[in-house]
């Protein structure tokens, strides 16, 4: 039955997609299911999430336009109280499914618009040019706050699959420079913004005995986080019942009046570090 629903899915979702997003349909029909399957061991997770978002929204002098960036799912994401507070809130992802767009007309909301783009930089270093995966956000009026919503880790993966498949082509510090050109282009906002990401993840078996770790930011330091948790990713029985995959997430926040000191702090740093 489930493979039923996640067919038709995808056939929804298929002609609201344009092409050159509907190679990722898959990607976002797979992780549909598989937050439906691991629903109460992700609810913390996203509580965690939303209360970052809307933490980081609290204070804001004026609630014009917001915009989301990695909306996916919209389960990590406050939408009813974004939708309520600000004039306009942009949700940024490769794909929105079918499910998503049913629910948020369902919603009526009227004030919510959906935009399809990578958000990785890939096509931009490809052609020769200085990444700015985020510079489109320069365009956008009224803009009060931006939220990097469980994206930057996913960014990492992607471009390491598609540097690794087109070896040679690219510069060898290509996922590096893309995770950096993420941070800078939040860093540069003259707005409030809010990073929420995975950072690193461990591989533990029924016995607590980690067997791997991988640092997801590639050696890129993370702004200070305001809020840090673990994120059960794959719980006890999901691919096996010999092992779980728990991510570490943090969140951090920032007003547009200590820009400066986000700046700092968002600064270039390849050096390794240890998964937290």
């Amino acid at each position: 039955m489930l493979m039923i629903t996640e067919a038709l899915l995808y056939a929804a979702t298929l002609p609201l997609t344009g092409k050159p997003c509907r190679k990722f349909i898959r990607y976002s029909v797979n992780l549909w299911s598989r937050a439906g399957r691991c629903a109460a061991d992700w609810a913390e997770h996203e509580e965690m999430s939303r209360k970052a978002i809307l933490a980081a929204a609290a204070d804001l002098r004026q609630k014009r336009t917001a915009v989301v960036l990695g909306s996916g799912l919209l389960r990590d994401v406050p939408i009813e109280v974004l939708a309520r507070d600000f004039d306009t809130v942009v949700l940024v992802d490769l794909v929105h499914l079918a499910s998503v767009r049913l629910w948020l007309s369902a919603k009526f909301y009227r004030n919510v618009r959906l935009i399809e783009r990578d958000l990785s930089g890939y096509d931009e270093l490809a052609a020769g040019r200085e990444p700015e995966p985020l510079g489109f956000l320069r365009g956008v009026p009224y803009l009060d706050f931006v939220v990097s919503a469980n994206l930057l880790s996913q960014i990492g993966r992607g471009v390491k699959r598609r540097h690794e498949a087109e070896a040679g082509r690219m510069p060898e510090d290509t996922v590096e420079r893309l995770i950096t050109a993420h941070l800078t282009g939040l860093a540069g906002l003259p707005c409030s913004n809010c990073l929420v990401t995975d950072i690193a993840y461990a591989v533990i078996d029924r016995n607590g005995k980690t067997h791997e770790e991988a640092d997801l930011l590639h050696g890129v330091l993370p702004p200070p986080a305001k809020a840090a948790w673990t994120w059960p990713v794959v719980p006890l029985g999901e691919e096996s019942n010999d092992y779980r995959i728990e991510h570490k997430v943090i969140a951090g926040w920032r007003s547009g009046y200590d820009r400066r000191q986000y700046l700092v702090a968002a600064d270039i740093h390849s050096e390794p570090r240890s998964p937290r």
